[in-house]
């Protein structure tokens, strides 16, 4: 029997994605001015591929029913952009675009956590008797 719904590990893949994605804007950002460095970006797909091929698993009621599998690839879910450069000294960091991609990965996360409060505060709600 599982104590806590899946939502807590669903909003704890979340917030490391969130966190991965802001350590590597900020690597992007403290780079802006590094020549030929190659900005970064996280791949949601690659991560959610990941977390599919290692935690789903269906339940079948036929033999003849599918498997879900996935490929595993073990691909990193850091990506680089190899093909930009936006400076003559070969950096391919945007730094309007980081800052945009920052201010929206900080709004991100700040809803994860309110909803991760918003589901202990329940938990505890259900501790103290509705009191």
């Amino acid at each position: 029997m599982k104590l806590f719904s899946s939502t807590f590990s669903i909003l704890e893949n979340a917030l490391n994605y969130s966190s991965l994605k802001q350590k590597v804007i900020s690597q992007n950002i403290a780079n802006v001015d590094t020549p030929n460095y190659k900005a970064k970006d996280v791949s949601f797909k690659s991560m959610f591929q990941q977390e599919f091929n290692s935690s789903f698993e269906n339940y079948r009621t036929d033999k003849r029913h599918f498997r879900f599998e996935g490929s595993s690839t073990g691909n990193s879910p850091v990506v680089t952009k190899k093909n930009l450069s936006y400076s003559q000294n070969g950096n391919s960091v945007d730094i309007d675009h980081e800052m945009a991609d920052l201010a929206a990965n900080q709004i991100y996360y700040n809803a994860l956590i309110e909803r991760l409060n918003g589901k202990f505060a329940s938990l505890q709600s259900v501790i103290k008797g509705g009191k």
